[in-house]
């Protein structure tokens, strides 16, 4: 491997939960459509062969013994990244409805910022939220952006992209609980010294298997995550480690 190849070794992460009909589909697209890359698929304690199915497909697998939730899946996922060397890494679904095609865009973004969310409301595509979930959305990202400096319309997208920087980050403070983790992390991040840019990208109906959560859950979810805002404001600053 080159000197420029290791400068820009970049890690794709899975986090997966029984989804064994759509992750085959969803890693292939990943080789097919994104830049240079590893796929780690994080298993969550699947009951199925969803482990299986990804290494088929071409992934590295981590198996966790039992479901953590997506804020479990992505800090092992971040811990492997350090380990291993990898500078660049983002995270997308396993379901598909992240479109494969859109990973270069969101990594480049990169360039300028230390995280990078691929924003499904920043005139891109056709993805619409209406009622209480769209102003809880809307007040979230109001509130992150004034503490970013910056105007983020899609604080909630897990489509995300990190830095060297922030993968260290992430490895010391990376919430495992599911409590709001997309929130939680973010905001963390930027009072350690992270910053923030977005980029449009377009949203697709998942590829396959059962959606994890219905309207109510998603209401709950929000809830969940406007706590943890708070939660994450009371946290001290902290300095990611440096090595």
């Amino acid at each position: 491997m080159t000197p420029a190849e290791q400068a820009h070794r970049t890690l794709v992460i899975m986090p997966a939960w029984n989804e064994s009909e759509a992750i085959g589909g969803t890693i292939r697209e990943v080789f097919e459509y994104g830049p240079d890359c590893s796929v780690l698929v994080v298993d969550d304690g699947s009951r199925d062969n969803t482990a299986q199915v990804a290494r088929d497909a071409g992934a590295l697998v981590v198996q966790l013994p039992f479901n953590m939730g997506v804020g479990g899946a992505m800090r092992t996922g971040f811990k492997y990244a350090k380990m291993h060397g990898y500078t660049r890494v983002i995270q997308v679904d396993s379901d598909g409805q992240h479109d494969p095609r859109d990973i270069k865009a969101v990594l480049d973004g990169l360039q300028e910022a230390d995280i990078v969310i691929g924003a499904r409301f920043a005139d891109k595509g056709t993805y619409t939220v209406r009622g209480p979930r769209k102003w809880a959305m809307n007040v979230l990202a109001w509130t992150i952006s004034r503490i970013a400096g910056t105007r983020l319309t899609d604080v909630t997208s897990g489509f995300r992209a990190a830095n060297a920087k922030a993968i260290r980050q992430y490895v010391d403070h990376y919430p495992a609980e599911y409590l709001g983790d997309t929130i939680d992390s973010l905001v963390v991040a930027i009072r350690s010294g992270c910053t923030v840019r977005q980029v449009g990208v377009s949203m697709r109906e998942r590829q396959g298997g059962t959606p994890s959560h219905d309207p109510v859950k998603a209401a709950i979810y929000l809830g969940r995550s406007a706590f943890a805002l708070l939660f994450a404001l009371t946290r001290k600053k902290n300095e990611p480690s440096s090595n």
